[in-house]
């Protein structure tokens, strides 16, 4: 047993450090030093506040110091910065930020859970200006929402497009800002694949967001910023959200090895290359066991996950660490963006062959008033059929299927696991075959080729090739909007019609979301045409994809009207 644990931070990662070491001791001493003004906060919430959803800025704080010493036994120690540590006296030095002081403190055991810092690309002009902002921690939040109250301010960008940028640019419109949010790569949400971004895009651009992509910020003004387009964008204020480093200046000075991604290194207990320092959370390196590379995860409850083992490790309690497969879920105005393990994306730059699955059930049955589409994509590993991701993306519950696809994956799941699966049914709840189930029984379909498939993103190219391309919908949604060249033959009308359709040369076949496309192919199929392909998402899926860039870009459409129903 350890007498004396220092904990190094606050927030998920130190906090749990140390409410978990005393939980299994309650004869150690335990403190803990923050640097900050608060031990604990709700780090998640922070954008809330500027939208007045977190009415007061105070209610982000979740425990004061006094609370700890209650509560816990705990002595939590804000504004207290440890600037040093001394391995070989197994002590550190520690500031008061408020008197200067500096002392020192003796440690059995240390746990270091110094988070990550916002970056500030220092080759940007005037990134140091007074109205620049970042989002870590209450007193940011604070600072930034007084600022614009302060000085009556309506033109704002936000400089990033993860889940920080995300969600201080819909608070901030919601707050009824006029808001810009730039992003120098090509899409929003990096845990999303291309054609997924899209439906993204096309709600931030039906929101009123002024979403710029694939342009960099080259210069910051009073008024505006400029990018490296030479475009200039109006913004009295400008919140940098492209991404988080480690904090990890504390380990290098200590001799602590540092991991090839940049990250503290850490074995399985979360302890680092000194046996008794051990570290959790924004700052270190982890393990992905999808692809077994090592990678970042700066989320909460990775951290206090890791926290419980490292505080479990040190009281000689085991613990079986699995890796991370990265789970998040994030609301995008009137849509929730779920995803989690890897996407098309990480696959092919792990090496990993794999196919995936893209369709647009509804959220629950049909008939109920709230009833959405789900737009969700599975994917799979070839041709093992194992789970290696998902992402759902709607106005329904899609956190849901996420945890669902989540636990498989964990479980080493594969399509025909996710096939079986039994889930609670009830038309307000769900469809009596629930998305996942429906997904695991497509990625079947084309992985025992039933038939074959064509995803959205080469459907621009088929129309302008003018491929043959048969819309199977009924007429009136046919007339409602439709692939420029495709030509309607009905589900309905298809047996009787077959001989309207080509033998000689590829034909792709849509409906409005791939069911009755599906079964078109079938049918097909068995009249013997081997020359049939399902383009997965349909019409709905090729509006979504297709929009945006329509939109901003002012290209010719490929479809006569857009349908979003």
């Amino acid at each position: 047993m350890a007498n004396r644990i220092l904990v190094v931070g606050g927030v998920a990662g130190g906090a749990s450090v140390a409410a978990r070491a005393r939980r299994l001791d309650e004869s150690a001493e335990v403190i803990m030093f923050e640097r900050g003004h608060n031990v604990s906060f709700s780090n998640c919430a922070l954008p809330f506040h500027l939208s007045g959803i977190v009415e007061k800025s105070e209610d982000l704080v979740l425990i004061c110091p006094e609370t700890f010493k209650k509560r816990y036994n705990i002595e939590a120690r804000t504004r207290n910065e440890v600037t040093k540590i001394k391995r070989d006296e197994k002590k550190v030095v520690v500031k008061n930020l408020e008197t200067g002081e500096e002392y020192e403190e003796k440690y059995d055991k240390l746990v270091l859970s110094p988070g990550a810092n916002p970056i500030l690309p220092a080759s940007i002009e005037g990134i140091d200006s007074k109205n620049v902002f970042t989002v870590r921690n209450v007193q940011d939040i604070s600072k930034l929402n007084n600022y614009i109250k302060d000085n009556n301010i309506n033109d704002i960008a936000v400089v990033g497009g993860g889940f920080i940028g995300i969600e201080v640019a819909e608070n901030l419109h919601l707050a009824g800002k006029d808001v810009s949010l730039i992003e120098a790569l090509d899409q929003v949400m990096s845990p999303f694949d291309y054609d997924m971004a899209q439906i993204l895009h096309k709600e931030l651009y039906d929101k009123g967001v002024n979403l710029i992509l694939n342009d960099a910020v080259k210069k910051i003004d009073q008024e505006y910023i400029e990018l490296e387009s030479s475009k200039r964008v109006k913004a009295e204020a400008v919140v940098m959200a492209v991404g988080v480093s480690p904090e990890t200046k504390l380990a290098e000075e200590a001799g602590l090895e540092i991991g090839e991604t940049g990250g503290i290194k850490v074995d399985h207990n979360y302890r680092t290359s000194d046996k008794d320092i051990y570290a959790v959370g924004d700052a270190i390196e982890v393990f992905c066991s999808i692809t077994k590379n090592k990678t970042r995860l700066p989320l909460a409850g990775p951290a206090q996950r890791q926290a419980r083992a490292a505080a479990d490790h040190i009281n000689s309690i085991p613990h079986s660490n699995k890796g991370i497969i990265g789970s998040s879920v994030v609301k995008i105005f009137d849509l929730n963006a779920a995803s989690t393990g890897i996407n098309e994306k990480t696959a092919r730059k792990a090496g990993i062959p794999y196919d995936f699955v893209y369709i647009i059930p509804s959220d629950i049955v049909g008939l109920m008033p709230d009833s959405n589409p789900l737009y969700f994509k599975l994917i799979y590993e070839y041709p093992s059929g194992k789970i290696l991701g998902a992402q759902a993306i709607g106005k329904g519950d899609v956190a849901k299927r996420i945890d669902v696809v989540a636990t498989l994956i964990r479980m080493g799941g594969t399509l025909e696991d996710l096939k079986e699966l039994e889930l609670c049914y009830a038309p307000l709840f769900s469809t009596a075959r629930d998305v996942v189930n429906q997904a695991a029984l497509v990625g079947l379909n084309i992985l025992h080729g039933q038939f074959e498939q064509v995803p959205v993103t080469k459907v621009r190219e088929l129309v302008e090739n003018d491929a043959f391309i048969v819309d199977v919908r009924e007429e009136d949604e046919y007339k409602a909007g439709h692939l420029k060249n495709a030509v309607n033959i009905p589900l309905s009308e298809l047996r009787d019609r077959a001989g309207e359709i080509p033998e000689d040369e590829p034909v792709y076949l849509h409906c409005r979301s791939a069911q009755r496309s599906y079964n078109a192919i079938m049918a097909l199929q068995g009249m013997g045409y081997d020359n049939v392909c399902n383009i997965s998402g349909s019409f709905l899926g090729i509006c979504c994809y297709e929009f945006y860039q329509d939109q901003v870009t002012g290209r010719e459409k490929i479809v006569t009207e857009y349908n979003f129903n």
